[in-house]
């Protein structure tokens, strides 16, 4: 099994370009994992030779077939074990992540397929996000946009919200928003990109950093109850 930190290196690559040989620079992946330029480049020259990665010097790096699958089998083990830290042991919305980020990288193909079976092979995370399958293959997601690019007056319904930040989610869930909450946008203030919505009858200001880290889908005519 790959250390820990390659198999945040390949995650943090495959959450930055989404995979299909696509490419991200080193400093974007040593920002997001808080170490240096110079770490991430000695990694990424490491995962490389490992066949794992794409590499060449200020070029950017970018994943192989092999290390997408590598990538995509660290967070299937981490949104399973979100899931079920969630459904089975009871942990709220903002605690699950964390611990997940733990378990993942010591979790074995089998134990982590026996769960998938217990929880009846679910496609989506507590946060929305999709879950692969035992083949690296994820299910077809809704379209969704952030909530920052949400149109003034229109319904929409909570479809995801980014886990990297518990404080964000502890926020939200004392506000009542969880997945499908429907939420009313009111209006956008040009002076700081926040946005005035409506949760059921209380009506809060979101900064823009909040807004572009939770998604929605815009409510059918159907779902206006």
């Amino acid at each position: 099994m790959p250390s820990i930190s390659k198999e945040n290196y390949l995650k943090a690559v495959y959450s930055s370009t989404g995979g299909g040989g696509k490419t991200v620079t080193t400093s974007k992946i040593a920002g997001k994992l808080e170490v240096s330029n110079a770490a991430t480049s000695e990694m990424a020259k490491k995962l490389a030779d490992a066949g794992l990665m794409c590499y060449e010097p200020y070029k950017g790096i970018g994943l192989t077939e092999k290390g997408e699958k590598a990538a995509l089998m660290v967070i299937r083990r981490h949104r399973l074990w979100e899931l079920f830290l969630m459904k089975v042991l009871d942990l709220s919305w903002g605690e699950v992540h964390d611990e997940a980020e733990s378990l993942e990288h010591s979790t074995s193909d089998f134990l982590i397929d026996k769960i998938e079976e217990f929880l009846e092979f679910p496609r989506f995370d507590p946060h929305g996000s999709p879950i692969p399958d035992k083949n690296g293959e994820l299910p077809r997601m809704p379209k969704l946009i952030p909530l920052f690019d949400a149109e003034s007056g229109k319904t929409y319904r909570v479809a995801k919200v980014t886990d990297r930040s518990s404080e964000l989610i502890h926020y939200i869930s004392e506000l009542g928003i969880g997945l499908s909450s429907k939420i009313v946008v009111i209006d956008k203030l040009s002076f700081d990109q926040s946005l005035r919505i409506k949760i059921g009858d209380n009506i809060h200001s979101f900064s823009k950093k909040i807004t572009e880290h939770i998604f929605v889908t815009e409510n059918s005519n159907k779902d206006n109850r």
